[in-house]
């Protein structure tokens, strides 16, 4: 890893308990924040008149045995809600209604930030280019996992019993 300001390479450095890359030249600090995620369980409709389900997806390079809930990236200059609308757009090609937050969970193995939601849609779904693989699956039979957004699953489901 080099220096954003002077492109020397960093070296490591203990501040506070926490190791962050510094510069031996100029002493600017990589500090590495965590990069915000938005995380939508996506309560889906094909029709009016159908019960929902829960859309899991699975993207391209992920192991064939995962799927998990509509994820992205935050991007710049779109507030949280925002963004999860337009993550499932992009995934799914629906359009999100009433984003509720389920919270918000520290993903520490990937050094993310993720802002889960509750949203509900109806129509057709149309994979983005992104996705392998898309499922619904019953709302009763949805089980979390111990990781990432599973968490937020877990707490979703909790908050419906």
């Amino acid at each position: 890893m080099f220096c954003l300001k002077c492109g020397t390479e960093l070296a490591a450095n203990q501040e506070e308990d926490r190791s962050r890359p510094k510069c031996p030249k100029c002493g600017w600090t990589h500090y590495g924040n965590p990069t915000p995620v938005v995380a939508a369980i996506v309560e889906h409709r094909e029709t009016e008149a159908d019960a929902p389900h829960v859309v899991l997806v699975r993207n391209h390079g992920w192991p064939a045995k995962w799927m998990g809930i509509v994820t992205g990236f935050l991007e710049a200059n779109e507030t949280p809600e925002e963004g999860i609308v337009r993550e499932v757009k992009e995934e799914l090609g629906l359009r999100a209604s009433a984003p509720k937050l389920i919270g918000v969970y520290a993903f520490t193995q990937r050094n993310e930030l993720i802002v889960a939601y509750h949203v509900t849609a109806i129509g057709p779904i149309t994979m983005g280019a992104e996705l392998e693989l898309h499922k619904r699956i019953a709302i009763e039979k949805l089980q979390p996992w111990p990781f990432g957004t599973g968490h937020a699953v877990k707490d979703w489901l909790a908050s419906r019993s």
